[in-house]
This record gives C-alpha cells, sequence and structure tokens, in this order.
C-alpha cells in the first residue's frame, strides 16, 4: 500500500515538475527495488510486505535526521536545509509516532507486569510500540522510568 502510494504520487510530482518530490520519491524506489533484489538473490520471495517497505522509508528518515544533526555541527545551515526539506517528503508516508506521554504509559504497564530489568523491559517496549515510536525515544523513557 505505500508502494502503490509512492509510485503514484511520483507520476504526479513528475507531472507537476516537482523536482525535490520526485527525486526523493525515486530514491525510495530504488531503495525498495535494490531489497526486492537482495531478497531474490538469498532465494526469498522478492514481494516485499508492507512492514519491510515501512521499515526502509523510516531508514531514509533517519538518515535525514542524522544528516541535519551532523550538518548542524558543521554550520552547513543550506545542507541542513535540503536535508529537512526531503525529511517532511518521507514523514508524509510515515505513520505518526506517539508522544512521550504515550511511550511512557506502554512502558509503565510492561514494567508493572514485573519487568524491571533495562534490556528486557526496552525489548519488550520496543516489541510493542513497533513502526509507533523512535527507538532513541523508547530508550530515553525507560532509563527515565527506571530511575
Amino acid at each position: 500500500m505505500i508502494y502503490e502510494k509512492i509510485n503514484s504520487e511520483l507520476k504526479e510530482a513528475l507531472k507537476a515538475k516537482d523536482e525535490k518530490k520526485s527525486g526523493v520519491l525515486r530514491m525510495i524506489i530504488s531503495q525498495i527495488r535494490n531489497k526486492e533484489i537482495e531478497k531474490k538473490g538469498a532465494g526469498s520471495d522478492p514481494v516485499l510486505t508492507e512492514d519491510e517497505v515501512l521499515d526502509l522509508v523510516k531508514k531514509e528518515a533517519k538518515k535525514r535526521k542524522e544528516a541535519i544533526v551532523l550538518y548542524e555541527q558543521g554550520n552547513r545551515a543550506d545542507l541542513a536545509d535540503v536535508e529537512k526539506a526531503e525529511l517532511v517528503i518521507i514523514q508524509t508516508y510515515l505513520p505518526a509516532e506517539m508522544s512521550r506521554e504515550d511511550i511512557e504509559k506502554v512502558v509503565l504497564e510492561i514494567k508493572n507486569s514485573g519487568v524491571s530489568e533495562f534490556n528486557v523491559l526496552i525489548k519488550e517496549a520496543m516489541a510493542k510500540l513497533k513502526g509507533q515510536a523512535d527507538g532513541k525515544l523508547v530508550s530515553e523513557v525507560v532509563k527515565s522510568v527506571l530511575q
């Protein structure tokens, strides 16, 4: 479903001559195709599941976030702005992330069920919040809950 949405929006962006959006969408589609080729080479079914496509889109968003931080540290606001614009486009294909308060509720629920070790707690929280929360934020919440 995400893949079809990206494909159709790429066609619209090309018709509208929106070079930024079409460039970002082409890059995502190329990542998807590379992953399909990789799976086919490993002897698996080359068709990606919705979760695999979502993971690829998340990885691209994460790359942009990391690049923004690095460019800002290097006083390259021009390059950071390009990455921010790409990130905005990529985030339209991702589900909305949970707020810190919602993550805290889930983590506290897991902790109250008897889990008090950091590694176990974060593992269970990430399994429960898969695709809905940033791992870094979950880690911060788990640390604060355990203190």
